[in-house]
């Protein structure tokens, strides 16, 4: 089913249906801009647009580019956690001395969130959209959903938290704030009047939202994944600072593959601190595993662990109009192979893995992990190494050739 367009002509009255598209005006200009038309007061520039005087505001409109190397806001769709940077992005000021406020506003929220008395308590509803320009509108606009601050699980200390970073030798803190995408598919224009008014407990309010008002239970939209197949577009970088830093990588352990294997056990530890590598096997030619390590299951003081075997394929990606060198069915059915009763593999790969041998093993449900590509350069991102000077340093500084 087609993603649903609504026309810029029709804004004022539209609903916010949750992936649906909302497009600017077709000049372009910014008084064209979609959001301020759908949501009257909120503004048409910035991350954090609010309605609203003081404290309690009727709504907050979080936007998201996507596109920001340095603070990447993410959604998880299989578990509704949406984690969103704020808007101190830059030296000079301190946290919450922002020209929008929008670090103020974090603070407020998830203070209420997790105050003694009254919690949640004047806590305004979210609405999350990113930037999607369409051939008619490039400032169009996707509904991503309606957001709470918080997430099942985590504690006050985990889901605002203040991080630093430097620029220019300058140092600085910007929040990052979790919050949860409920289960509304529709909020419907009669509720965002409500919402204008002041007023966000009526009839007319989705019931996921009252729910979380009342008892701060979170009823998150997940949506499990239909398509467990990636294709060779999804497994490859998708933007240009991930194919120059998959390139980097690439052009570096190319003719040294070998020394590739411990990069790939590395870039595996990045994707969750639970992670234990043992051993890397170095100094093999596809005669044996190349690295093996534990997955902390329990308690730190109580631990359960999954054992793992990894294999690393420092294949030619699909870059500059090359063909890649595909993981084919051949590698797929040595890992699994070699992985015991209750253990799993991991395979990671700066090309893609071939559809047939992706398709066996989630068909026939072999507990292998696949790690493209694609996936090797948003693992550096998310991690800090953002550019390929990062990633050129970390490259020279911890896996010398």
């Amino acid at each position: 089913m087609a993603t649903k367009l609504v026309p810029n002509n029709q804004l004022s009255m539209s609903e916010l249906i949750v992936d649906a598209v909302y497009e600017g005006s077709a000049d372009g200009q910014l008084s064209g801009e979609p959001i301020s038309k759908l949501l009257p007061g909120s503004g048409n520039m910035g991350g954090f647009r609010v309605s609203g005087r003081g404290e309690r505001k009727n709504w907050v409109v979080l936007f998201t580019t996507g596109e920001d190397r340095d603070w990447p806001d993410t959604l998880d769709l299989s578990t509704g956690q949406f984690v969103y940077y704020g808007d101190n992005k830059t030296p000079g000021h301190e946290l919450h001395d922002t020209r929008s406020g929008g670090n103020k506003v974090l603070r407020h929220a998830f203070s209420r969130l997790h105050a003694d008395h009254e919690p949640r308590c004047d806590i305004a509803p979210f609405l999350i959209f990113k930037k999607l320009p369409t051939a008619n509108a490039a400032r169009s606009v996707q509904f991503k959903g309606l957001a709470v601050p918080g997430f099942q699980g985590l504690s006050a200390t985990e889901d605002l938290v203040a991080v630093w970073k430097s620029s220019g030798g300058q140092r600085f803190q910007n929040y990052r704030s979790t919050f949860t995408i409920l289960d509304v598919p529709v909020v419907k224009r009669a509720w965002i009047n409500d919402l204008a008014a002041g007023n966000s407990r009526t009839a007319n309010a989705p019931k996921a939202w009252i729910d979380w008002l009342e008892s701060g239970r979170y009823c998150p939209l997940a949506a499990e994944a239909t398509t467990i197949i990636r294709s060779a577009e999804q497994q490859s970088p998708d933007t240009a600072l991930k194919r120059r830093i998959l390139a980097g990588v690439w052009q570096y352990f190319k003719d040294v593959p070998i020394a590739f294997e411990a990069f790939a056990a590395r870039i595996y530890q990045m994707t969750d601190s639970r992670v234990i590598v043992d051993e890397i096997t170095r100094g093999t030619i596809d005669g044996g595993r190349d690295a093996v390590g534990r997955y902390l299951l329990g308690l730190g003081d109580d631990p359960v662990y999954a054992e793992f075997s990894l294999e690393a394929k420092c294949y030619r990606p699909a870059l500059g109009g090359d063909t890649p060198s595909t993981v084919g069915v051949k590698e797929v059915s040595r890992l699994i192979s070699r992985i015991r009763h209750r253990q799993f593999g991991v395979l990671v790969t700066t090309s893609i893995v071939a559809r047939q041998a992706y398709q066996e093993v989630r068909e026939d449900r072999h507990p292998i992990i696949f790690i493209s590509g694609r996936d090797i350069a948003e693992i550096l991102i998310k991690n800090g190494f953002n550019t390929e000077g990062r990633v050129e340093a970390l490259l020279k500084n911890e896996f010398k050739i």
